[in-house]
């Protein structure tokens, strides 16, 4: 079985249609082709990083235009740079 490991200080993200918007609030369906590349992720790899604050499985935000797209085994991924995640998506309770 092949793996990708991400060298240095990158990140591997798994890129999926899990968090593409399919309609608008007002439940107007988007077309496929018009859809924005969603700028959310599953961390699926980690390189050599000291202390990161991400764990492989996290959803992260990343810069838009960052990284490098690639196919591999039938599933998309994405390259980037660690400096480059802009936030952690953390459940919270509701008070």
């Amino acid at each position: 079985m092949k793996e990708l490991q991400p060298l240095n200080e990158n990140v591997l993200l798994e890129l999926s249609d899990e968090f593409a918007e399919t309609k608008t609030a007002s439940g107007i369906i988007i077309p496929d082709t018009a859809k924005e590349k969603p700028l959310m992720a599953r961390v699926h790899a980690i390189g050599n990083i000291e202390n990161p604050e991400i764990a492989v499985g996290d959803i992260v935000m990343y810069k838009k235009f960052s990284g490098t797209e690639m196919k591999f085994e039938g599933k998309e991924y994405l390259f980037i740079p660690y400096a480059d995640l802009l936030a952690k998506v953390v459940e919270t309770e509701e008070i």
